[in-house]
This record gives structure tokens, C-alpha cells and sequence, in this order.
């Protein structure tokens, strides 16, 4: 049974490297962002917004990782999503955690060209939404995401493309 956890802050190049690993591994794979992205807009707020609703109301992220557990839970997945690789370590499920890492000025530069926007803008929404997301982490979990000593591998994506990024970690999965 495979279970492939990819973790990253905003631009690290989670859904681009997911895409190309979920091809290789011939798993399911699961997007917790898109989920919380729906809820956001179903509740006609901003990612921002919605972050800071999430602070005040922890029902809405303890749904989104209820469901992520399940998910981990029946196996042969790629779970990309913040915390995945925390929620595997928290609830004992047996998992390969990756994680993806990009200095602040590349992750907000590959925002600013998928999503268009001005810089600084993007910047300032950026750092909100990390504040607040890493606050509600802490808060209702107790995880410091900063600590990265959970992860089987990390990777700087900045300097590589995304076919090496994929290589790298298909050569650290232990093999079924």
C-alpha cells in the first residue's frame, strides 16, 4: 500500500510536482487546497478571508482533516495538502512525507504568473495567509510547521524543474 503525503507553503510547486508524481505512482490523488478553495467560495470570501473565519470557527478545518484522515487511512493515495504529513504522524498512518520548500520571493513570483496580480499584493496576501494558517495550527494542534523534522525528504524546488523535483522523490520512496 502506498501513502505519499506532499506538504508546502503557497508556491512551493505542490500541485505542479503531485501532477507528475500521481502519473508515476498510479495512485489516487487527493487535493485538500482545492477542498478548502470550494469551501471559500461557497462562503463568498477571499482565501484570506476564509483564513481568518477558519481562526474563529476550527469546525471548518477539523472537517477538512477528518476527511484527509480518512483518505490516508484507505491507502494508495497522494495526499497533497499543508499539514498531510502532519495528520499521517498524528493519527499513526503509515506514510512517505514530502516536502516542498522555495525562498519567499520565488514562491510569490509563481503566484504573481498562475494567478496574475501585483507583487506587492500577492506578497502581503501571502504572508496573511501563513500567519493565519500557521496560528490555527498551533492553536488547535499544537503543530509548529516549521518544524520539519517529520518529513522522509524535502526539497528545494527553486532552483530545479519539476521533472527532477519528481525524480528525486520517486528515488527516496521505499519500493512496494
Amino acid at each position: 500500500m502506498t501513502v505519499v503525503t506532499l506538504s508546502g507553503l503557497p508556491g512551493t510547486g505542490k500541485t505542479t510536482v503531485a501532477q507528475l508524481l500521481h502519473k508515476k505512482l498510479a495512485v489516487r490523488y487527493v487535493y485538500s487546497g482545492e477542498i478548502f478553495r470550494s469551501l471559500a467560495q461557497k462562503h463568498k470570501m477571499s482565501l484570506e478571508q476564509f483564513g481568518s473565519y477558519c481562526e474563529l470557527h476550527p469546525e471548518v478545518d477539523r472537517e477538512l482533516d477528518d476527511y484527509q484522515v480518512q483518505v490516508l487511512r484507505q491507502g494508495d493515495v497522494l495526499l497533497e495538502g499543508r499539514i498531510a504529513g502532519w495528520l499521517a504522524v498524528r493519527n499513526h498512518i503509515p506514510a512517505f512525507k514530502v516536502l516542498l520548500t522555495a525562498d519567499f520571493d520565488t514562491r510569490v513570483s509563481r503566484i504573481v504568473k498562475r494567478e496574475s496580480g501585483e507583487y506587492a499584493r500577492r506578497r502581503q496576501e501571502i504572508e496573511a495567509r501563513e500567519r493565519s494558517e500557521a496560528a490555527r495550527y498551533k492553536k488547535f494542534y499544537g503543530i509548529d510547521v516549521s518544524d520539519t523534522s517529520i518529513y522522509d525528504v524535502i526539497v528545494d524546488t527553486a532552483p530545479l524543474p519539476p521533472e527532477e523535483i519528481v525524480d528525486r522523490i520517486l528515488a527516496r520512496i521505499p519500493k512496494r
